[in-house]
């Protein structure tokens, strides 16, 4: 493992440890790039901040994260390439709105990590994305929101793209995802194996997500997902994505990015 670009902060509430350990962590592992990616602020309500207070950073705590990694970046420039982006949900109404924000400043990339289904971000009618859903609405509507943001050109891979915990007819996950993949490799854009989900033992990665996707021949890359220094680099889980790799005959993309400021 090369490179990780799926790389989260204390900033976001629901991580730990500073940047600067992440970066040691990298290094010890052998990565050549390390990229930041934690959850970008929205274009809310402060009423969001309060009821949802670990999801994301606030808007006024983006500068310094931004500060912070590029001071370490210029640190740290012998020994590893250090990238700052943002992970980011596609949300239609709130979308140029974000954009505009975040164009303020000087990032590398976005991520696409859609954990809500449809425009509603908190509250008693948000959907979201890993929990259980039978009705294939959601799944369909899930699929059309990502396709739809990657059709913008402005994210760079779909982090854990089977996030989606959908239970219903396996013909019709089948159906859907085999068309989502096609769709997505026409655009030549990776799909994330999702290392916290591997760790965790989540939903996601799903078999049979990356069984159609290595049928399909869609580029694939590892995300680390790292929410503490340790996930950075995880030598037990590498070994099981890697393992994921030869049993699905799954094009990952070993040189993703690596050359590229």
């Amino acid at each position: 493992m090369h490179a990780n670009y799926h790389t989260h902060t204390y900033r976001c509430r629901h991580a730990e440890g500073t940047e600067r350990e992440y970066i040691e962590r990298a290094i010890e592992g052998g990565l050549k790039v390390l990229g930041f990616s934690d959850h970008t602020p929205m274009p809310v309500p402060d009423e969001y901040y309060i009821a949802c207070p670990t999801v994301r950073m606030h808007p006024e705590e983006f500068e310094g994260y931004v500060d912070t990694l590029t001071a370490l970046k210029n640190e740290y420039r012998r020994d590893i390439d250090i990238r700052i982006g943002v992970e980011a949900e596609y949300v239609q109404p709130l979308f140029e709105e974000m954009t505009a924000f975040l164009d303020q400043y000087p990032l590398d990339y976005m991520i696409l990590g859609q954990h809500v289904v449809g425009d509603i971000l908190y509250g008693d009618e948000t959907v979201w994305s890993s929990r259980p859903h039978p009705e294939p609405s959601i799944l369909s509507a899930y699929l059309k929101q990502v396709l739809e943001a990657l059709r913008t050109g402005r994210f760079l891979y779909v982090a854990h793209p089977d996030i989606i915990h959908f239970t219903g007819d396996p013909a019709i996950y089948e159906r859907e995802m085999r068309t989502f993949c096609q769709e997505v490799k026409k655009l030549d854009i990776p799909l994330e194996i999702n290392f916290l989900g591997l760790a965790d033992h989540r939903n996601y990665p799903n078999p049979e997500f990356w069984r159609i996707a290595g049928e399909v021949g869609n580029r694939v890359v590892f995300g680390s997902d790292a929410h503490r220094p340790v996930d950075v680099w995880r030598p037990d889980t590498l070994k099981v994505a890697e393992e994921m790799v030869r049993k699905y005959h799954l094009n990952y993309d070993r040189k993703f990015m690596l050359d590229e400021a």
